[in-house]
């Protein structure tokens, strides 16, 4: 049997504001199973569902395996199934182990491609809105979001991979001389996840998963980071004080599972015409990317997210 190409660094970080600077970076051979892979990140889904902002990357040259290691085999052989997948059915498992609190799932699926943003749920595969240009903007909360984009309500995992599964056949690629299928943009899937409790007092409006929320995401506690929980775990120091106020508030979070394209040096790949321009641009956005995560490892004043659409769009789950 011959072992699928693997030989990758899946990062993963958790914006915790407790704990900044808490991300890890591993490098997978390729004889490691997916499951191996999935062990090391499945925690997070727990963070996630306390509030806090996940980013998963997979870096590494292209045909190293990201798109496997993230996705798996276009057959779904059990065994082979990629961290994305699992992640999902992981997700809705947890939340039906805790009935206690309603919850709302959506997803979005984006590449950046040349540096613009395409939605590949979007009935053209280019954008949510005819002849509008997905962009990054800032909410009132100070939250990064790309609009106008396609988010769809899911109930189970099943449904959740589907629609993945589906944007994925738009995605961007292009043969070269070292991969018969090599992608040649960045593909973010973004899971964002609302919960509240699901039993209110009297005084109270039951809250509902599908019920269309006429607000966005409440106003971050006085002095606690942009990107943090909007509900810290109990007994940290951002745990708001008890009472029905503090159990009866929302808690919205983002999971990003994110495949980078590969770094590519055009002299080997034999690539000319625009998919040297992508080659280009690839590489740029991953030299962008390596920037923030340094700045944010040194604790600089300034983290130069806007330098390429892949940082803006991870603002939130890398560190602002």
């Amino acid at each position: 049997m011959v072992m699928p190409l693997r030989c990758l660094a899946v990062v993963t970080v958790q914006r915790h504001w407790m704990f900044p600077d808490e991300a890890g970076v591993r490098v997978y051979g390729p004889a490691e199973p997916q499951t191996a892979v999935f062990e090391d990140v499945c925690p997070l889904l727990t963070s996630l569902l306390d509030g806090y902002d996940v980013c998963i990357l997979a870096l590494g040259q292209t045909g190293s395996g990201k798109t496997y290691t993230m996705l798996g085999p276009p057959s779904d052989a059990p065994r082979d199934v990629g961290l994305v997948p699992r992640a999902v059915e992981g997700l809705f498992r947890l939340i039906s182990e805790n009935p206690s609190r309603s919850t709302q799932v959506e997803v979005s699926v984006m590449e950046v491609y040349n540096n613009d943003i395409f939605d590949l749920l979007a009935k053209d595969g280019r954008t949510a809105v005819p002849g509008v240009k997905p962009e990054v903007s800032t909410t009132k909360e100070g939250r990064k979001e790309v609009s106008p984009l396609t988010r769809v309500a899911v109930c189970s995992a099943g449904e959740c991979t589907a629609l993945i599964r589906a944007g994925l056949q738009l995605r961007a690629q292009h043969a070269t001389a070292v991969h018969a299928a090599s992608s040649r943009s960045h593909l973010i899937v973004t899971v964002t996840v609302t919960t509240a409790p699901s039993c209110h007092s009297s005084a109270e409006q039951p809250w509902s998963p599908t019920a269309p929320q006429e607000a966005g995401p409440p106003q971050p506690a006085a002095g606690r980071r942009r990107g943090a929980s909007r509900r810290a775990s109990p007994g940290s120091p951002g745990a708001s004080p008890a009472g029905p106020a503090a159990h009866a508030e929302q808690v919205h979070a983002k999971l990003q599972l994110v495949d980078l394209a590969g770094s590519e040096c055009a002299g080997v790949s034999g690539v000319t015409g625009s998919a040297l321009r992508e080659t280009s641009c690839i590489n740029r956005s991953l030299a962008a990317l390596a920037d923030v995560l340094r700045a944010l490892w040194e604790r600089r004043g300034h983290v130069p997210y806007r330098n390429s659409k892949l940082t803006h769009v991870l603002q939130d789950a890398l560190g602002d």
